[in-house]
Formats: structure tokens, C-alpha cells, sequence
């Protein structure tokens, strides 16, 4: 089994909720097509009743309620025989295809549901808990699917065809979307949302899910009150933009902070922060605002603290360079799968911007830059935990120095596949603990003694 297992589910209903036992892949029956054929009869049938110009003009809600009081008047007048449940799913299907995302609106919806991948028309995946899913629900054909695919990007002036098969955009809810069409994705128009979590967790909240043990909480806000630069490593989908906005809530209220991100996730409490969102190419290749482009504006912004959602590209100089001339305190999240990692994929993305400067040079940016990387990953059991938390300690020749501070040690699995382990401190005390004590941060004597941190 790898580490993203996924299993099929009989009893699914398109909102996430699981049957208890595993069940093969089903293909769709005859029963499943006759329904399939009432809701493309119903569908045309409110199209041709319904101006989609004026739903458009309608609240959410109110486009809903006429919808649905349309489809119940061309059910009893031409579907008599629908009633009961069948009717109310049925009016449910084919409301969810005028006004919302067709087959995948109830996982959308689904609040437990974290993503959603279309591969094929019937093979529909989710994500929930950290592991992944077969659902029941299908799409028709490929041209279903790129009926929704259009849903998606037309309001926002995106264009998706074989000259242009791929795309980033975002639904009105703040959840990503991919796409990719044929011929590069060879069998299927593809699908990948990732769901904004309106509800972000706190510190609190990942403490009390294991992410990290309390102890590791309070050197983590001390880090940040201090004002340590630091990045957050980790996989995708492993919990750095949750992270981010976690350690963002330590940041005084008394602070301007300027947030950079592609496409705009963080939701900061504090009352004097500026966000700015890169912009890709229009359909004429113009008006292109990238990362560097908004890092190097925030700079003549006046920031106290420039917060960097994902550093993936030439602005990592740009925002090394801020880092070493005054704006300490500053955060981002980098995709690496170690500490290590993190600081060659940096030094490779300064290299992006086309800079004729040594490596040393470079190298030396980086470890005067950053003072912590905290390193998260996605456990086989789903869990997202904090697995190494490290300090640049400085140079030897021509290496960037680290050396780790504390770190999650696995000791197995228990019977429910839950990963068994303990957070541990490595007696290694960073270089800049000084400074919790010139900012009146008192931290437990015994945190960095080498002894078990928690379990």
C-alpha cells in the first residue's frame, strides 16, 4: 500500500460519507443511465424555460430557489411518475448542473472532503483525512466534463483548448483548481480542486491533532516575536500554507505585514495586513504580475514582516535580499521534503533569476537569510505532522551549516494503522536562544536538554 492509499466505496453519495466495508471498482448499471437520461432531458428542458442571463444577475440563493421550483413544475407536468426521493435527487442532480459543478458539487460541498481530482468521467477521487477515495458519482463523457471545465474558467476570462490544455484557476470559494485537456493528458480532461478551508486551524488545533506537542508551540511563537526568518518545508498537500497561517497568528497586531501568494489562501487576524495576489498572462499574453514583480513592490511598501505563501521561483532572491536588509520576521513556505532540500531548492530558484553571482555568494545569502526551517509531512496513516525543525547555523567552506533542533521519531504502527511515535528534542541549543532572552521570552531550562519532548 503507498503512502496516499485509496480505497473505493460502495454507499458513497457524492458528499463524502463512507460505507464501512471495501468494495471493488463499480461500473455504472442500467439503472444508473436511465437516470442519467432524465437528467439531460430535465436539464435542456430548464435551459430552454430558464434565461441564464438573468440566474447569472440572481444571488446564489435566489438562483437556487428558481431553479428548483422550475424543475419541480416540468417534473409534475412531464414526469408524473418521479416522486419521493427519487424526484428530490433527481431536482437536487440537475440544479447542481444549471448553477453549480455538475456531479462534483456535493463533494465540493462536503465539508470533510480537503480534494477533489477528476480523472476520468468515472473515476472521481477525493480526498478526506489525508487518505483518498474511489466515489460513486460519474460523469457522462469527456464532454460533460469539459462542460463543467467551462463553468469554471469563463467567468474569469481564462481560456482551455488544445492550444492552451492547461490552466490554474480558482472558484468563487478560494479552492484551486487544475485542469489539463488532450492530447496532454492523453485519456481524459482532468480535474484538480484543491478546497479552501474556510475555517483555518489554529496552533490550538494542530497541537490537539498531534501536528507538534505544546512545548514545540511556544518555541515557535518565541521564534516569531523575535522576529526569526523562517520557512516551511514540506510536500504537497502536506499542511504549509495551514502551517503558515498558524505561526502567522504569533505576529503582534501592531505590525504591517504584506502577504504575496499565487492564488491567495492566508487569512491573517491581524488588523493592518496588505495582500497581493500574482496575475497570469491574458488571453492576449499581456498584464503578466509575477511573484518577484509583488515582492519587489512590497519592499517600497513599508513592511514590518513580508509573508511569501510559496516561494517558487525567481523571488527567492528577492526575498533573501529583503531578509538580510531589515525585514526580519519573515515567513514562507518552499516544496522539499527535508531541511536540506529546502535550502538546495532556494538556491536553485535564485538561480532563476538570471543573476551572475557564485554559488558561495549565494550560499552565504541563504545562511545569513534564514534562521529556521520547520519541516512537515503526510504520514502513511494520513496525519500531518512537524517531522524536523531545524537552524542554519552558518557556513563551513562552501556548505551551508544546519543542525537539527527537535524531530518526530516513528516507532511503528498500532492496529488501527495510526503511526505511533514521539516528538523528541535533540539537546542541541540553537545559536540564537539569546534573543528569547533579551525580548523577556522565557522558555523551559529544560527544552533543548536532549530529554523526551512528548509522546
Amino acid at each position: 500500500m503507498s503512502q496516499f492509499s485509496w480505497q473505493a466505496k460502495s454507499g458513497e453519495n457524492g458528499n463524502g460519507d463512507e460505507s464501512p466495508k471495501q468494495q471493488p471498482f463499480q461500473r455504472r448499471g442500467q439503472s444508473a443511465d436511465a437516470v442519467d437520461e432524465l437528467k439531460i432531458k430535465l436539464h435542456q428542458r430548464l435551459i430552454e424555460e430558464l434565461d441564464p442571463a438573468k440566474l447569472q444577475g440572481l444571488e446564489q440563493e435566489r438562483a437556487r430557489d428558481a431553479v428548483v421550483v422550475a424543475a419541480k413544475t416540468l417534473i409534475s407536468q412531464e414526469m408524473p411518475g418521479i416522486v419521493g426521493s427519487v424526484r428530490d435527487d433527481l431536482i437536487a442532480a440537475v440544479t447542481d448542473e444549471v448553477l453549480g459543478l455538475g456531479p462534483i458539487e456535493g463533494l465540493i460541498k462536503e465539508p470533510a472532503v480537503s480534494e477533489v481530482m477528476v480523472n476520468a468521467p468515472d473515476e472521481v477521487f477525493y480526498e478526506k483525512e489525508g487518505r483518498l477515495y474511489l466515489s460513486s458519482v460519474r460523469f457522462r463523457d469527456n464532454t460533460h466534463i469539459m462542460r463543467i471545465i467551462e463553468r469554471i474558467v469563463a467567468p474569469l476570462g481564462r481560456r482551455v483548448d488544445e492550444s492552451s490544455p492547461m490552466v490554474d484557476a480558482r472558484l468563487p470559494d478560494g479552492s484551486r483548481v487544475n485542469v489539463i485537456l488532450p492530447p496532454v493528458a492523453p485519456k481524459s480532461p482532468t480535474i484538480t480542486i484543491r478546497k479552501f478551508q474556510a475555517d483555518k486551524m489554529t496552533i490550538e488545533d494542530l497541537i490537539q491533532l498531534g501536528s507538534m506537542t505544546r512545548e514545540v508551540a511556544e518555541f515557535f511563537r518565541a521564534c516569531v516575536l523575535v522576529r526569526l526568518n523562517i520557512i516551511v518545508s514540506g510536500g504537497t498537500g502536506t499542511g504549509k500554507t495551514t502551517m503558515l497561517n498558524a505561526l502567522s497568528s504569533f505576529i503582534p497586531d501592531t505590525e504591517r505585514i504584506v502577504t504575496i501568494e499565487d492564488p491567495t489562501e492566508l487569512r491573517l487576524q491581524q488588523g493592518h495586513v496588505v495582500s497581493l495576489e500574482a496575475r497570469p498572462k491574458s488571453l492576449e499574453g499581456k498584464g503578466e504580475v509575477t511573484q518577484r514583480d509583488l515582492v519587489r513592490n512590497a519592499l517600497r511598501m513599508r513592511p514590518d514582516r513580508i509573508l511569501v505563501g510559496e516561494v517558487r521561483g525567481a523571488e527567492a532572491f528577492d526575498m533573501m535580499q529583503a531578509m538580510n536588509t531589515g525585514h526580519e520576521g519573515s515567513l514562507g513556505t518552499v516544496h522539499a521534503n527535508s531541511p536540506r532540500d529546502a535550502l538546495a531548492r532556494i538556491e536553485n530558484m535564485i538561480l532563476m533569476a538570471g543573476l551572475d553571482l557564485p554559488m558561495r555568494a549565494i550560499r552565504e545569502q541563504i545562511a545569513s537569510a534564514i534562521h529556521l526551517v520547520i519541516q512537515i509531512a503526510r504520514l502513511p496513516d494520513g496525519t500531518r505532522r512537524v517531522t524536523k525543525v531545524s537552524e542554519i547555523s552558518g557556513m563551513e567552506g562552501e556548505v551551508v551549516t544546519m543542525q537539527d533542533l527537535f524531530r518526530f521519531e516513528q516507532k511503528g504502527v498500532d492496529s488501527d494503522g495510526r503511526v505511533v511515535g514521539q516528538f523528541v528534542t535533540t539537546g542541541i541549543r540553537p545559536t540564537f536562544a539569546p534573543k528569547f532572552e533579551i525580548a523577556g521570552i522565557h522558555l523551559p531550562h529544560d527544552l533543548f536538554s536532549g530529554e523526551q519532548a512528548a509522546v
